[in-house]
């Protein structure tokens, strides 16, 4: 007999034992999708702003030929060395849609077409020239797997008597062994990649807001738009490059987009759209995970429904730009015209 194509939905398996019995499992991958989509929705809201949205698609397709210049000239397979490799893929792909676009008759969206197309062809055949000599999973670069984050673990070592206050939590010897605290690598460089973006949209709030809004009014006030776009570019790749590792080059890109698109149709403030992103991360990082172990499928792709999920939400209801709100406005004009057209016939009379 053929299973059903959508499994029935059990409230027990798929969200409470993933907090119960799979701690282990389950918090590494709730925390790094997290991380994940709250960095690159608060740099997305300035790709937006900016409307540079595919920038983002360029990098991080481009980030292929990092990491396969990396293994062609190097041999290996070291993180650290394919990090390096891929950040600089992700600058170089700034730097030349740049000058393609300021030194041509060519748009910038053709720029990024042609930027991000040619390097990807390049991470392709170099791909192809080192497959015999050194293993690399192309589908684990274009679409990551977020389910292997706990399996890369690091050790740090803690106060003694903060582990015997840890001991009192419920499971927490999942999280401590040998008196040191176990984490997943990824997770601890993605909140590290977090933070900075964070602290550095806190720090430079203004010169991005202006930069992005009017490059001529920056100058005048003093800012430097340039040097605000490279460094928020170079920091875009920083934050692509963490993340491709677990939602992969091209579930990236969705990330960047759907947090601050979703925001923008709730909130005209930068400050409640940056507010409005976070939350949008932790309700489709819950939602997705839940989603995924429901249906029994890709964890990143789940990811990314459940955000679309709540795009669509947002838009259909949402009271300052969404369909609701155009409703109400229009209900309200159609309401008032009449009123003023009384009163004003009224006063001719």
């Amino acid at each position: 007999m053929n299973e059903p194509f959508i499994p029935a939905f059990n409230w027990q398996e798929h969200v409470i034992s993933p907090w119960m019995s799979e701690l282990s499992m389950t918090l590494p991958i709730v925390l790094m999708a997290f991380f994940v989509i709250t960095s690159c929705g608060l740099i997305g809201n300035y790709l937006i702003l900016r409307r540079m949205a595919l920038v983002g698609d360029a990098i991080s397709h481009s980030v292929l030929a990092g990491i396969a210049g990396v293994v062609v000239f190097t041999g290996g397979l070291q993180v650290t060395g394919l990090f390096i490799g891929a950040l600089v893929a992700g600058v170089v792909t700034t730097v030349l849609i740049e000058l393609i676009h300021r030194y041509s008759r060519v748009k910038q969206d053709a720029a990024i077409g042609i930027t991000f197309t040619t390097l990807f062809a390049l991470g392709v055949i170099l791909i192809n020239l080192k497959a015999g000599q050194v293993h690399i999973d192309e589908e684990c670069v274009l679409y990551g797997e977020i389910a292997f984050v706990p399996l890369d673990q690091t050790k740090i070592s803690i106060p003694l008597a903060m582990v015997q206050a840890m001991d009192n939590l419920p499971l927490a010897g999942e999280f401590i062994k040998g008196g040191q605290l176990v984490v997943a690598t990824g997770v601890l460089r993605m909140a590290i990649v977090t933070l900075v973006v964070v602290a550095l949209i806190w720090a430079f709030y203004k010169e991005l807001l202006v930069s992005s809004f009017d490059s001529a009014l920056a100058y005048s006030l003093g800012i430097n738009a340039n040097m605000v776009h490279y460094a928020l570019m170079s920091l875009l790749s920083i934050v692509v490059v963490s993340a491709f590792e677990s939602v992969g080059a091209i579930l990236v890109v969705a990330m960047l987009i759907l947090p601050g698109a979703t925001a923008h149709l709730l909130s005209t403030r930068l400050p409640v759209i940056m507010a409005l992103t976070v939350l949008h991360a932790a309700l489709s990082t819950l939602l997705g995970f839940h989603l995924a172990k429901w249906l029994d499928c890709s964890i990143a792709g789940a990811l990314v429904v459940a955000a679309m999920g709540l795009f669509v939400l947002a838009w259909i209801f949402g009271i300052h730009d969404g369909l609701l709100g155009k409703w109400l406005r229009q209900r309200r004009v159609q309401h008032e015209l009449p009123e003023e057209i009384t009163q004003s016939s009224s006063l001719t009379t």
